[in-house]
């Protein structure tokens, strides 16, 4: 039978079911992911560039998120959908990113409607582009989509080029508007936005349950081209922002098909590094937080080594 792609993966789990996606800053917390039984990993822009160690402004570059999204997609062997930011550029830029994502091993990305240099969407003083040419965005990106063909990383399959075939990436576009122009705006970009041919869609900076609840009601009015069927809904449960802290299943309930978790991992990576940097600094030794610590054989097992063993990276 044949291999099924990470996006037409994504895609089958989304359509069974609300599925929560955490976000992986590396490569290792997306193994963790998948050895917890997660069905797809998120590559946030904030994360990455915080790992980095500069702000979520749009300074790291194409090929700074292209390896990030190889090394997790290899790492953990799940779909990984991919924060793109405005694209890197115009739509030329669009349709690079799309085939450069789709050949790292991505499921799929989305872009966002902000001008840049662009913020993290539980700020203010954020700004957007006319709907016209984010539009043409979703336009150049959903053909670049149409004509990737990626297969499932690990298979020992080759990639092919055949503009004819199908790789199921996913289009997701995100619209800020809600913190801009107000709830209407954001209902009416998102629209446009299905038109144009985005698969998904990812309002952010809602800031009630309500609001969530009515913009999926809003969407079910609106066909994915080509088909019967609304868009997929995204939904951003970050922590410390806009948005109140939602459960999984309250989603579900309204139609939403994905939640990512895109800065909680490395939020409580880094508040541990935090207490534990003080503990050394203060005591001259970390021995009180050896039990909070993974252990070498946890870690061993989490990346499949056996000392003495020769490891095989994955095809």
């Amino acid at each position: 039978m044949p291999t099924l792609t990470p996006g037409a993966r994504l895609r089958a789990a989304m359509d069974k079911s609300c599925i929560a996606i955490p976000g992986a800053f590396n490569a290792l917390c997306a193994r963790a992911i998948a050895k917890a039984g997660f069905q797809a990993c998120y590559i946030s822009g904030a994360a990455t560039s915080v790992s980095a160690g500069v702000p979520d402004v749009g300074i790291l570059s194409l090929e700074h998120f292209v390896r990030t999204i190889r090394e997790a997609a290899d790492a953990s062997g799940l779909p990984v959908l991919a924060d793109a930011d405005t694209g890197f550029g115009e739509a030329e830029m669009v349709r690079r990113t799309v085939i450069e994502y789709s050949r790292a091993g991505a499921a799929g990305l989305h872009l966002e409607d902000q001008k840049f240099p662009k913020r993290c969407g539980h700020l203010d003083g954020k700004e957007l582009v006319p709907t016209d040419h984010m539009i043409e965005k979703i336009q150049w990106a959903a053909k670049a989509a149409r004509e990737a063909s990626t297969p499932s990383r690990g298979t020992g399959v080759p990639p092919v080029s055949t503009p004819s075939m199908s790789s199921d990436f996913l289009i997701c576009a995100r619209t800020d508007a809600r913190g801009v122009d107000g709830f209407e705006a954001a209902v009416n970009r998102a629209a446009a936005y299905t038109l144009a041919g985005a698969d998904m869609i990812f309002p952010e900076g809602l800031s009630t349950e309500e609001e969530f609840a009515e913009f999926a009601n809003a969407m079910k009015r609106i066909s994915r081209v080509g088909t019967d069927k609304p868009p997929y809904l995204l939904a951003n449960m970050t922590e410390f922002g806009k948005t109140p802290m939602i459960p999984l299943s309250r989603f579900a309930q309204m139609g939403y098909t994905c939640v990512i978790y895109p800065v909680s991992m490395l939020r409580i990576a880094m508040g541990a590094v935090t207490r534990a940097l003080d503990q050394l600094k203060r005591e001259g030794s970390v021995e009180g937080l050896l039990n909070q610590m993974q252990t070498r054989k946890e870690l061993y097992e989490l990346i499949e080594y056996t000392p003495g063993t020769p490891w095989e990276y994955p095809a």
